[in-house]
């Protein structure tokens, strides 16, 4: 019987060294403080995936606001697995400017041109102005008016693909990515039977 306790030990201890070390390598990348926010975030997201079956439980998109545009902001995240399996640019609300460097300021308001924080449902795309976009319904009172506003989750060809030094061009308050990440974006939400939810957060 204590062979058979000591073999489970091994065991359990092997697969929690597993997952430590599989997980720290995942989000090396992320300094510490950046960590925290995902976790933060990652946990207001379960309580409203977990609370209605509509929205998808494995897949969230997570944007960070405290990182400069000019870097990756943009994650997909598995919920089940504890990975970020996508990252990229993204553009933030040209009313979201402060004249501050790295520092941002948000707004729920019509014809802001900012940002607005909270979480979001993303709907069904359509072709608008900048070609392929998704409605963006918001869960909080935060970005409750984002349907109202037409903030929509679209590309723009001016965003880079890669990270550089500086900062990316403005949005007038959309969350606004390069055309090929969008596209790997898109083939994700187009696949899920469940609506996605993106958060924005600073």
């Amino acid at each position: 019987m204590k062979k058979i306790l000591l073999i489970c030990f091994f065991i359990v201890a092997a697969f929690a060294v597993y997952f430590f070390i599989d997980n720290e390598q995942n989000i090396a990348f992320l300094s510490s403080e950046e960590s925290e926010r995902v976790e933060s975030q990652v946990s207001e997201i379960k309580r409203i995936t977990e609370s209605d079956s509509k929205y998808n439980k494995e897949i969230a998109f997570l944007i960070d606001m405290k990182i400069p545009s000019g870097k990756n902001r943009f994650f997909v995240y598995d919920l089940k697995t504890k990975k970020i399996l996508d990252q990229g640019l993204v553009a933030h609300g040209s009313g979201s400017e402060t004249g501050i460097k790295g520092k941002l300021k948000f707004s729920n308001i019509p014809n802001s041109f900012s940002t607005s924080l909270g979480r979001y449902s993303i709907g069904n795309h359509y072709m608008g102005k900048f070609g392929k976009a998704y409605k963006l319904y918001g869960l909080d009172e935060t970005n409750n008016n984002a349907f109202k506003r037409d903030i929509v989750f679209h590309y723009y060809y001016d965003v880079p693909y890669k990270e550089k030094d500086g900062y990316i061009c403005n949005s007038q308050g959309c969350p606004m990515v390069n055309k090929k990440y969008f596209d790997r974006l898109a083939k994700i939400i187009d696949s899920s039977e469940s609506e996605i939810v993106m958060s924005i957060y600073y």
